[in-house]
């Protein structure tokens, strides 16, 4: 009989969900739990793998419809199967999407920059280079349509790409990786993008090529709908702004020792523990020891109550091509420099593969955004509610200053310096309780004494 593909129940405040894309199109096969489509919903966006082996009969809810969940969006015909023998009820959607707008033709590969191609727009047939036979079935499951195409592009074997989705699935940053290492050769000479900076600490940057129009233009300009994630950033940032009074602070740290600390230890960490050492959780660190201290700028506002909260759980602001999303820390105060790690890159990795659960991005006491790694010296962020303050640590940066050493005398000496600024909710917090809080923050980061075993 045929399998119903559903819209999938992300969490119990989540009653709806969009479609964002089909891997699949309506007869190819598929393989049971391997990635069919990818949803948004208010919260994550996500992959949804099949539920069961088959051919793709029908897709009953295209990319930017919203339904309720549990509704049928699909119909996967088993083995032996007439691909037109999927029957399911088909429900109406919640919100039906305004149409597409008209787009030109793409323009031909060799004139389009990698981070341009759209998964949303699949080749009508296989393109040059693509694999073929039983090596292609393989490879179609370890790789979306879009990353197969980008693949076909640059000339590149997907056997030879290190995956790091489900089940060693080859994603679009995994092959963009590749391609950007040199490891690939393209077609033809292709405009090449300015280098961005590598980071001085935090999540790796994101070329911002990928967030460029997705079609060609016809006229003066071109009209795309936004995607679901960018219209709820768009609720939640003007939702803030309306709710909390926003006041900023900036405190100058000397990052010298744990620069020094990181440096010199860091390759001996990978080795022993399995994960680079980047600098967020050195931050992170210090940010609860702030947080001990000050239990206030850890609180939330629940009407005209103080909401103090038992533990400290930080969201991390993580940059996606599509996005921005904030996974939270559980009980940060809890883990060790290690543990901080480990809890950072675990959630970033997931987020960047669309692994996130609802619950993984939800409960968070205090967050902390990183623009340091794309040159940024600091940020005024916009508080995560409902937080009453965020963090936003700018770029380590090498530059002269003045230095005082314990007699007293002053000199000019070179010191690795980081700006950092904190947005914090004038309702609950006063600025001397802020600027507090932050002393507290920068004698930890400049006292340097980090346990990396």
């Amino acid at each position: 009989m045929p399998v119903n593909v559903l819209m999938p129940q992300m969490g119990e405040s989540i009653t709806e969900g969009t479609v964002v894309r089909w891997f699949k199109n309506e007869g190819e096969e598929i393989a049971k739990d391997e990635p069919l489509l990818e949803i948004s919903t208010d919260k994550v966006d996500a992959e949804v793998p099949a539920p069961a082996s088959g051919t793709l009969a029908k897709i009953l809810h295209g990319p930017g419809t919203t339904v309720a969940v549990e509704t049928v969006i699909g119909v996967i015909a088993q083995s032996g199967e007439a691909a037109d023998s999927g029957q399911a009820l088909e429900t109406e959607p919640v919100t039906a999407p305004a149409p597409p707008p008209v787009v030109a033709p793409r323009p031909a590969p060799v004139a389009t920059p990698v981070a341009r191609v759209e998964a949303s727009q699949p080749a009508a047939q296989a393109p040059l280079g693509e694999p073929f036979g039983e090596h292609a079935e393989v490879l179609r499951r370890r790789s979306s349509p879009l990353v197969r195409r980008i693949a076909a592009e640059h000339k590149v074997d997907l056997a030879v790409v290190p995956g790091t989705g489900i089940h060693g699935r080859v994603t679009k940053d995994d092959i963009l990786s590749y391609v950007q290492a040199g490891k690939a050769a393209p077609r033809a000479a292709a405009p090449r993008l300015a280098p961005v900076p590598a980071p001085s600490h935090g999540t790796p940057p994101i070329s911002g090529a990928t967030l460029g129009p997705s079609g060609a233009f016809t006229g003066e300009e071109l009209r795309e709908p936004m995607s679901v994630m960018r219209q709820k950033i768009a609720e939640h940032m003007v939702a803030s702004r309306r709710t909390s009074p926003h006041v900023h602070t900036v405190f100058e740290a000397d990052m010298s020792r744990v620069v020094a600390l990181r440096e010199g230890g860091r390759n001996v960490f990978e080795a022993k523990h399995g994960l680079k050492l980047t600098y967020t959780p050195f931050f992170l660190a210090a940010v609860m020891e702030g947080l001990k201290q000050f239990p206030i700028v850890n609180a939330s506002l629940d009407g005209n109550e103080i909401v103090y909260h038992r533990h400290v759980n930080i969201g991390v602001a993580v940059a996606l091509p599509h996005g921005l999303i904030v996974p939270v820390v559980k009980h940060a105060e809890e883990l060790s420099l290690i543990g901080l790690q480990r809890a950072v890159t675990d959630l970033a990795t997931r987020a960047r593969n669309k692994q996130l659960k609802p619950e993984d991005v939800q409960g968070s006491t205090f967050s902390v955004t990183n623009p340091g790694p794309y040159g940024g010296l600091y940020g005024l962020a916009i508080i995560n509610q409902p937080n009453v303050a965020i963090l936003s640590t700018g770029g380590i940066q090498r530059r002269p200053v003045v230095v005082t050493d314990e007699l007293g005398r002053e000199s000019i000496g070179i010191r690795d310096m980081v700006y950092l600024a904190l947005s914090f909710d004038h309702r609950l917090v006063d600025g001397a309780t802020a600027d507090q809080f932050m002393a507290v923050v920068k004698v930890v980061l400049e006292a340097g004494e980090f346990d990396l075993d």
